[in-house]
């Protein structure tokens, strides 16, 4: 991996049958922060954030040209096994999508599917720690039997998250996990993904510039597919180098 980087990409284009969705991204994203990526719907954000782990191929079909390396390793080398892959780089969606089984299993599937011989004990160690770090065991630890779908939304979407934590991710994909939520569960959800970066990389897709100021170390601004300004949060939000910047965000388009 390039020292301090999670993620670094070199002349990256991508298509989705005819239509380019990215343009020539050559960028480096550092572990261990919060980067969010903003810009008007259909600018790539989601595209891009769907590559890392590739989960867009299963949309039909799809082609690239540059390279992408996350954790150090070409994700589109040959020797690439999508499963490690998507167990090292998790992703969470726009709307919770808890699987419609107890809060327990929801936890228990992964670990079922990547450690299948990991003893009950064990994984039931796993799914209080997973629930801890997302801030859910002491409200929901004596009904974890009752259906996930039972939850407020916002707990569903820790849920998902807490999903995620026992195949001991190294980077988290969130694309506009809080867009479903009222104020008291976007509250709620941002004060996890801060608490999240003290273990993981994360990189979060969003609309709320408002957002990206309150909970990212930087910011990437993307446009019609291509990376146009990508800066320390507090120095894109204050000192954008580019004129397009600037307009997007003193709102001037999007």
């Amino acid at each position: 991996m390039i020292k301090n980087y999670i993620v670094h990409t070199n002349e990256f284009n991508f298509w989705y049958g005819h239509f380019q969705a990215l343009h020539d991204l050559t960028l480096s994203i550092h572990a261990q922060q919060i980067t969010a990526l903003i810009g008007p719907s259909g600018c790539g954000k989601s595209t891009f954030l769907k590559c890392l782990n590739r989960i867009n191929e299963r949309t039909g079909t799809i082609r690239h040209s540059g390279s992408v390396q996350v954790l150090g390793q070409d994700i589109y080398h040959p020797s690439v096994a999508l499963p490690e892959l998507r167990k090292n780089v998790g992703m969470v969606f726009q709307k919770p999508n808890p699987l419609p089984l107890s809060i327990e299993d929801n936890i228990l599937f992964g670990i079922r599917s990547h450690f299948p011989k990991m003893k009950r004990s064990e994984a039931q160690v796993e799914v209080q720690h997973s629930l801890e770090q997302v801030g859910l065991w002491n409200e929901i630890k004596d009904r974890l039997k009752k259906p996930a779908l039972n939850l407020s939304l916002e707990k569903q979407q820790r849920l998902c998250i807490a999903r995620l934590l026992p195949m001991k991710p190294k980077l988290l994909l969130l694309d506009e996990p809080c867009s479903a939520l009222d104020p008291a569960g976007i509250e709620a959800v941002e004060n996890l993904i801060r608490d999240l970066k003290r273990n993981y990389s994360v990189i979060i897709v969003t609309h709320s510039m408002n957002q990206a100021k309150r909970i990212s170390d930087e910011t990437i601004f993307m446009y019609m597919g291509e990376m146009i300004e990508m800066d320390e949060t507090s120095n894109l939000f204050t000192n954008p180098k580019l004129k397009k910047t600037q307009d997007y965000i003193e709102g001037r388009f999007g």
